[in-house]
């Protein structure tokens, strides 16, 4: 059994526990739903230029106009969809060292790096395929409330892992959708590229929702443990009936 399976004793909380700020989540939240709806007009794009393409032995028997009007829609999504990127990760990441350090004070020991991997977790090629994943699954311990006398650590991570999985696939499809339709020979290439580029766009859009998801959970987490003590709000006790002792 490991040190996180055994119940702690109850110890005096810090009255200087942080609380969370909902201010940065809201602005968090706003960059990722600007993110999204990029998205969605991307989907619009692409399912555009793949009816324009058609499925007719590699060619196309959509106008001259009607094709080159699919393309501009598709190339202006695409940039539209770079330019709220760079905001809302921005923004994100902000957030996401804000609440490690918020988070810190309510568990030290579940943490296996400094406040400064919050940051660098994203920058580091490799190192941010699984880095900031870790420092959320750490943030999202420590603000889990410590067991009670007799009960086991549990600390349901799948909104971690929901989150950042659907982060990593949508990166991996939207990088292959890109080669694929940058070397697209035939029309039928093109519109597997383009197809590729749906999936992509859908699992994008499914992540900005999980991390919304993950962000609120979290931040309310925090707030609750940091008001509330270690331990959670106290379970609320069954009232007996009038005169039973």
């Amino acid at each position: 059994m490991s040190a996180f399976d055994q119940p702690r004793p109850a110890t005096a909380w810090p009255s200087w526990a942080p609380t969370a700020s909902f201010g940065l989540l809201a602005g968090m939240v706003a960059g990722l739903v600007l993110a999204a709806a990029c998205d969605v007009l991307s989907l619009v794009a692409c399912f555009r230029l793949r009816s324009v393409i058609g499925t007719d032995g590699g060619f196309t028997a959509a106008s001259a106009d009607s094709f080159d009007s699919a393309v501009s829609l598709y190339d202006a999504a695409a940039r539209y969809q770079v330019i709220a990127y760079l905001p809302c990760a921005i923004v994100f990441v902000a957030w996401f060292l804000h609440m490690r350090r918020r988070t810190e004070p309510l568990g030290p020991d579940r943490f296996r790096n400094g406040p400064s991997w919050a940051v660098w977790a994203w920058c580091i090629p490799l190192a941010n395929l699984w880095m900031p994943h870790r420092v959320a699954t750490d943030m999202w311990t420590a603000a889990t409330p410590l067991p009670r006398d007799g009960e086991p650590y549990r600390s349901r991570l799948w909104p971690v892992h929901l989150w950042w999985t659907l982060f990593l696939a949508s990166g991996l499809f939207n990088r292959l959708a890109a080669y694929k339709y940058k070397h697209a020979v035939t029309f039928t290439e093109a519109r597997s590229g383009v197809t590729q580029d749906i999936v992509s766009d859908a699992l994008h859009l499914g992540a900005a929702a999980a991390a919304v998801y993950f962000a609120y959970r979290l931040t309310v987490m925090q707030r609750v443990k940091a008001t509330a003590g270690p331990f959670g709000p106290a379970p609320v006790q069954p009232r007996t009936a009038e005169g039973t002792p």
